[in-house]
């Protein structure tokens, strides 16, 4: 284990230096503008949208930005990762689990003046199934055999087999409601029935929210949020500590944070997000659809040398594509101990020479890029030949994500709970496996909790006896922010920057 260590250790001494000059330098800059408007927010991001449509797009950073902010869905997911109201403001369940009945919120406009009724609801749902559908999470609405509306207020939405996340799923971003009138036209103006609407957005720069004030429900306390994007952690660091920026939900350069705790103009929070970082794998290509191959990178990867040396020591090494915080985790994460030897047996008896290449694409966030490497000078090691190729994220999205070109790469994903992506027919890693789609399918048809529990675990160790990526750490969400703003979320059990229960302190 000392090998990963010393790596780690160079690794973070290397980026600690640079960073530390950025904000040593910004430190000595007089902070000469005033203390933002109490009813305005600049708040960054690492990551640019590709657009703002989150029903047509896997980017995370579009929920970032317009979930629960722009858009609604007839659940919620609040901060504690639990299910709420949304636009339907109670519903009832049939007792065989095959029918929803959804009560809508009455009165409830569109940004552009257009009805929310439950017409609304049947669009939404039949446009996220429909052939030409490009929601990400397509499978989400599968189990929907068919919604209807006795009335405009009252939404029936009936299963064809009981879905056991169903209302958990319906407050994910890619379940929001959307217009007909405006659904062309999402992904460049955004039109919800949030308490905020889109105003502008500069490209490469940022985007900018203002208050809704016809908004059915209770009205924000900011008048006005900018979102800034954000990738370089120097750039963050500077402009945190110079004032710029307000609040950075899940800022890139955790080994400043320990510098920021001490400042009492801050405000330092370490909590969990849903987000699985791995080294996503080609199960389709060789020498990755060898299962040998794919055990012997997990036994090659100190685990615990990449959250030391990419994340500072932030984030939880795991075992299976699940989180500890997630309900009825596993811990697996020793299934595949840091093992050298073990690493080079398993790839000899795959025919894997000494030297041979591995190209492993890096999308923008600090995480993947710094976790890569790491991940080199381990495989390094064990004989193989890695080759980063650092990727822009629209790049990254087309090549790796739609067309499942590339070898290896690494990339966290946020999405909670979202076993089913092993499951599915087709998906950018191509694992097919039928003995863990009836595991799941099991899992989704039970309706018993503790039945359910005892499937969650199955499905967890079936991927950890696959590893068909290779599972790494627990992203954490290492958060700053002004000591005067209130209401910021501690944890992201979604992908989401929810400001809508955000003020300033008087």
């Amino acid at each position: 284990m000392r090998e990963g260590r010393d790596m780690a250790q160079g690794f973070s001494a290397r980026r600690v230096a640079a960073i530390a000059l950025a904000t040593a330098l910004a430190g000595v800059v007089q902070v000469g503008t005033a203390e933002a408007a109490k009813d305005t927010l600049i708040l960054a991001m690492t990551l640019e949208p590709p657009h703002m449509d989150p029903t047509a797009g896997a980017a995370s950073a579009i929920r970032e930005v317009t979930y629960a902010n722009i858009y609604e869905g007839l659940t919620r997911i609040d901060a504690k990762g639990e299910v709420q109201p949304g636009l339907a403001e109670n519903w009832t369940v049939s007792p065989d689990a095959l029918t929803y009945t959804f009560k809508l919120r009455a009165g409830v406009k569109f940004h552009d003046g257009a009805a929310f009724d439950c017409s609304v609801v049947k669009f939404s749902y039949e446009r996220a199934v429909a052939p030409d559908s490009t929601n990400a999470q397509k499978g989400l609405f599968e189990p929907i055999a068919a919604t209807s509306c006795p009335d405009a207020n009252t939404a029936v939405v009936t299963l064809k087999r009981p879905a056991a996340n169903f209302l958990f799923s319906m407050g994910w971003g890619d379940a929001v409601m959307i217009s007909p009138a405006s659904a062309a036209t999402n992904k460049t103006n955004p039109i919800g029935t949030g308490p905020f609407r889109f105003k502008n957005w500069v490209k490469g720069d940022r985007v900018v929210l203002e208050r809704n004030d016809a908004y059915w429900g209770a009205k924000p306390a900011l008048a006005s949020v900018t979102i800034r994007f954000m990738s370089d952690p120097s750039a963050a660091a500077a402009a945190i500590a110079a004032g710029d920026i307000d609040a950075f939900p899940i800022f890139p350069a955790p080994e400043t944070l320990d510098r920021f705790k001490t400042d009492p103009r801050f405000t330092v929070k370490i909590g969990t997000t849903a987000g699985k970082t791995i080294m996503s794998l080609n199960n389709t290509r060789p020498p990755f659809n060898d299962v040998r191959v794919r055990r012997a990178l997990a036994h090659a990867i100190d685990k615990r040398a990449i959250v030391d040396g990419a994340m500072s020591g932030f984030g939880a090494p795991i075992g299976s594509h699940y989180v500890p915080t997630d309900p009825g985790y596993v811990d697996l994460v020793n299934t595949y101990p840091y093992d050298i030897a073990k690493a080079k047996v398993l790839l000899a008896e795959a025919g894997v020479k000494p030297g041979t290449p591995i190209t492993i694409t890096l999308p923008p966030p600090p995480y993947a890029r710094r976790s890569g490497e790491v991940i080199a000078a381990l495989l390094q090691q064990v004989g193989l030949a890695p080759k980063l190729v650092p990727m822009e994220w629209a790049q990254w999205l087309e090549q790796v994500f739609k067309n499942s070109d590339f070898d290896a790469t690494i990339i966290s994903h946020t999405e909670a709970r979202d076993l089913d992506i092993y499951a599915r027919d087709k998906y950018y890693f191509n694992y097919q496996s039928p003995e863990y789609k009836a595991l799941y399918k099991q899992y989704l048809e039970s309706r018993d909790p503790a039945q359910q529990t005892a499937l969650l675990g199955e499905l967890q160790r079936k991927l950890a006896s696959d590893e068909p990526n290779v599972f790494l750490f627990a992203l954490a969400k290492t958060g700053i922010w002004s000591a005067k703003l209130r209401g910021m979320w501690d944890n992201n059990p979604i992908p989401a920057n929810d400001v809508t229960g955000v003020s300033w302190a008087e």
